[in-house]
């Protein structure tokens, strides 16, 4: 890199956790022991599923919210409030839009109280800087998505911050211009001329955080931690096809599928720990698109993850979440950044739609706990019925009210598909059609 990294860390945090009260009361740990440094000079990655913490953890660097325990420091000082030097981009543009271009860029300098000359000059240089000369005076619903992101951009450098703190800055940006952003930055950062000392980027795409960062902090979830640390010794530009790029991609991908040992998941809640476990609402479409997929050529029942998040255009966080479900139902199991469909995986696809649906259902009974509990419950009562309140009840003793939601919704879905049980979205009630 062009800038001299110095031994002094801007940014110190040393055995940070957070937790979050969640609506039965009980506390849900969301960080746990968690050290990160920055210093001069670097571009640092947090990488990891979402639910992983990394955004929290942004949010306590940036001085929102406080730790539950460690220390938290910025130049040697604790981080209370926000520090000065640290800007942030945030995932969603934030820009307000009853303002110009330049008059977004301006707030930040307006709020330190430089004087109105200044302002101009320093929010000019920073549009200019980032791409959009011209657009000063226009509005930000005049502008594409990648526009409206650049003067995000230019709102943050034009402060001059030591860091720039960056939650996932190209996820809501279509490819290309995800791309377009990613290069201008690095070429920027490596002449020189971007005007902050470090960068720390929120992501859970692997590759974007293989081409950018210096060093890449892999976070495990429930709660997040600091799973491993990975130093990027390629030189920039990066070559997406370069081999030692691919086996760098692999190797984080085959990290981040590892299974955890038999006690660790069930102090994790993975996938296997019962009626607590939480479920992705992946759409079974998608599912059995991805069955056929891996089960025909080129795969033939293997498939690389990396290969296959690129063939498929899907985000590295929407294929671990397709692969756990389908390891959940036994259809397929992820190793080593490989996905290998089981033989009743290989059987799903090939079979027509009835079938298929019947073959759902009896995995869905037999691996999914809260579809197993909610058939059981229809079976015993006289009425086949039972209110979705019973069930959301009992998941929210184990977890906030948000992923309850979101794992009724999965089983709800899965349901219906496989034909387990009828529900009524009105009434908020399960049933059965054809009472055994």
């Amino acid at each position: 890199m062009l800038q001299e990294i110095t031994t002094a860390p801007l940014v110190d945090i040393r055995k940070v956790a957070r937790s979050f009260k969640k609506g039965s009361g009980n506390d849900v740990m969301v960080l746990d022991n968690v050290d990160l440094t920055i210093r001069e000079g670097e571009i640092v990655g947090l990488l990891g599923r979402s639910g992983s913490g990394k955004s929290t953890l942004l949010r306590i660097i940036a001085g929102l919210i406080e730790p539950s325990s460690g220390q938290a420091t910025c130049r040697g000082e604790p981080i209370a409030g926000p520090p000065s030097g640290i800007a942030m981009v945030f995932q969603s543009f934030a820009l307000f839009p009853w303002l110009t271009v330049l008059q977004n860029v301006e707030l930040g300098l307006e709020a330190q109280n430089v004087d109105r000359a200044e302002r101009r000059k320093r929010a000019l240089a920073a549009i200019d800087l980032i791409g959009l000369d011209g657009f000063e005076n226009a509005f930000p619903k005049e502008l594409s998505g990648g526009m409206r992101q650049r003067v995000g951009f230019a709102r943050a450098l034009v402060v001059h911050p030591d860091l720039l703190l960056m939650d996932e800055p190209f996820s809501a940006l279509d490819v290309l211009t995800a791309e377009t952003l990613r290069t201008d930055m690095i070429d920027l950062w490596m002449e020189g001329r971007l005007p902050m000392k470090s960068v720390l980027i929120v992501t859970h795409n692997i590759e974007e955080a293989v081409l950018m960062c210096d060093r890449i902090l892999v976070f495990s979830s429930n709660p997040g931690r600091v799973a491993q640390e990975l130093k990027v010794d390629l030189p920039h530009p990066r070559n997406r096809l370069d081999p030692m790029f691919r086996q760098l991609v692999d190797n984080i991908y085959a990290r981040m599928t590892q299974r955890a040992e038999p006690r660790a998941q069930a102090a994790e809640g993975i996938p296997g720990t019962g009626i607590g476990m939480f479920l992705h609402p992946v759409s079974t479409n998608v599912m059995a698109g991805l069955l056929e997929a891996v089960a025909g050529s080129p795969y033939d029942g293997r498939a690389d993850l990396p290969d296959l998040a690129a063939s498929l255009q899907l985000e590295a966080d929407e294929l671990f979440h397709l692969g756990e479900t389908l390891q959940l139902l036994r259809f397929a199991a992820m190793s080593e950044g490989d996905l290998v469909l089981t033989e009743a995986g290989k059987r799903f696809a090939t079979l027509e739609t009835d079938a298929r649906k019947r073959l759902f259902a009896e995995h869905l009974i037999t691996y999914v706990p809260l579809i197993g509990l909610v058939r059981r419950v229809l079976d015993e009562r006289p009425s086949h019925a039972a209110p979705a309140a019973r069930f959301r009840n009992e998941l929210e003793d184990h977890m906030s009210e948000g992923y309850a939601e979101e794992t009724l919704a999965a089983a709800i879905a899965w349901g219906r598909y496989g034909e387990v049980f009828s529900y009524d979205e009105q009434s908020e009630t399960f049933s059965l059609e054809n009472p055994q």
